[in-house]
């Protein structure tokens, strides 16, 4: 992925969904266009419309991290955005080589013991780590039992996006479909501004891009997103309907990975059906990861 054309499509996707009224400009007529003009960017930065434009065409090396939060605070980026901004100057500027975490691929890591042993410790929740790719790396008994589906089919290849876009069944885990594929989306876009040399990343881009239209015009979008803590609803072909609470967290010991716990609210009916997703589980013969 080309890294100017990522900084300009970005830019001229988030300029379109501002329009004169969210940024206190006087509307005016005869635009043919949504969203602000150039030149009014520009001035909510105060940097000169050459400038902004040479931005907005891709250039962002040597870009100052005052500019980019002045282009930042006119463009209104939430804080997902701001930070996939910044990431994209580092990678224009060169920076990004030796700022970003080392990233390792899929193929290439091991859970240590000990971080096996934390995750068969929760009992009571799919407990699983990825990274930002959407690939599943380690898990305990209990996120296997829940993503069923994902190991069921080998096309999946133990990843999330995979299966969100081209396997059938994905329909039927996610209740709200379109949501969980806007999310699985924007945490690839943001991967990809984090890491932009990741040639996995690409490969999984090209292949969602080819083969679904949904992902296609996604990705497009340009959306990116923290996915840190939040509700979803599934429905999980053993027990049903479940309504589980997430929290992700960054792994200190692993730069780009994300350890994540699915819980329910206590005496719920889901909490329940986790109780049942258990006792599935145990007996299934659910083969261990790797």
């Amino acid at each position: 992925m080309d890294n100017r054309e990522e900084v300009r499509e970005f830019l001229t996707s988030r300029r379109a969904k501002i329009t004169p009224e969210q940024a206190g400009l006087p509307v005016g007529t005869r635009r043919r266009a949504p969203g602000l003009r150039r030149s009014e960017v520009a001035a909510l930065a105060d940097v000169s419309v050459e400038y902004y434009a040479k931005l907005e065409r891709g250039n962002l090396a040597g870009v100052s991290p005052a500019v980019l939060e002045a282009v930042a605070r006119a463009l209104q980026l939430d804080d997902a955005e701001r930070a996939h901004l910044l990431h994209l100057a580092q990678a224009a500027d060169g920076t990004d080589t030796l700022t970003r975490p080392r990233r390792r691929t899929t193929r290439t890591w091991t859970p240590h013991r000990s971080l096996q042993w934390v995750l068969d410790a929760v009992t009571t929740g799919p407990a699983f780590v990825r990274n930002g790719r959407m690939d599943l790396l380690a898990t305990n008994h209990l996120a296997r039992a829940f993503y069923t589906d994902v190991y069921a089919d080998p096309h999946n290849q133990e990843n999330l996006a995979r299966f969100q876009f081209l396997d059938p069944t994905a329909r039927r885990f996610y209740p709200d479909w379109d949501l969980a594929a806007d999310i699985a989306v924007a945490i690839l876009r943001t991967e990809a501004g984090r890491d932009p040399h990741d040639k996995d990343l690409h490969d999984l881009v090209g292949e969602l891009s080819t083969r679904s239209d949904a992902f296609r015009t996604r990705w497009g979008a340009h959306n990116v997103r923290h996915h840190g803590t939040g509700t979803k609803r599934f429905h999980h072909p053993a027990v049903g309907d479940l309504t589980l609470a997430y929290e992700g967290l960054e792994m200190a010991a692993e730069p780009g990975l994300t350890l994540t716990i699915y819980t329910a609210e206590p005496a719920s009916p889901s909490d329940e059906g986790l109780r049942l997703l258990a006792t599935w589980a145990a007996t299934q013969a659910i083969p261990q990861h790797g």
